[in-house]
């Protein structure tokens, strides 16, 4: 899991590979929320469409931006604009798979996977400064 903020930076989280991403995620948007106070937007992925997460990130202080599954009896309109955001975050991982240590997970330790997670977002975060 991974949230981000332009002006506060990225916090990440490891799972486990069985856990259901929703339950997951809102471990992140109750870290997020702690941390992020000045981006009130929250762009997720259809599979965080469901009703207890989005009402637990409007809760938490957040706008969840979010499209309504096709199937909905009553679908509520997003901001398209805003969750076209969301492809930037899937750039992002595909520069994180870039780095053959990360995306074979040689680590056994997460302690020594997420401090490796954290140097390549460092070393993409200085390429593209310079």
């Amino acid at each position: 899991m991974l949230a981000s903020s332009p002006d506060k930076g990225i916090v990440f989280q490891l799972s486990p590979g069985q856990a259901s991403d929703s339950t997951e995620g809102a471990t992140v948007v109750a870290c997020s929320s702690k941390r992020f106070r000045s981006t009130p937007y929250l762009v997720m992925d259809r599979a965080y469409e469901g009703d207890p997460m989005r009402n637990f990130a409007s809760q938490s202080g957040f706008i969840p931006i979010v499209p309504p599954k096709s199937n909905r009896l009553f679908p509520w309109t997003y901001d398209r604009r805003l969750y076209n955001k969301r492809n930037d975050i899937e750039r992002l991982f595909h520069r994180l798979k870039n780095f053959m240590r990360i995306s074979t997970r040689f680590d056994k330790l997460d302690l020594v996977y997420s401090s490796f997670i954290s140097l390549a977002l460092v070393c993409i975060r200085l390429k593209y400064l310079c």
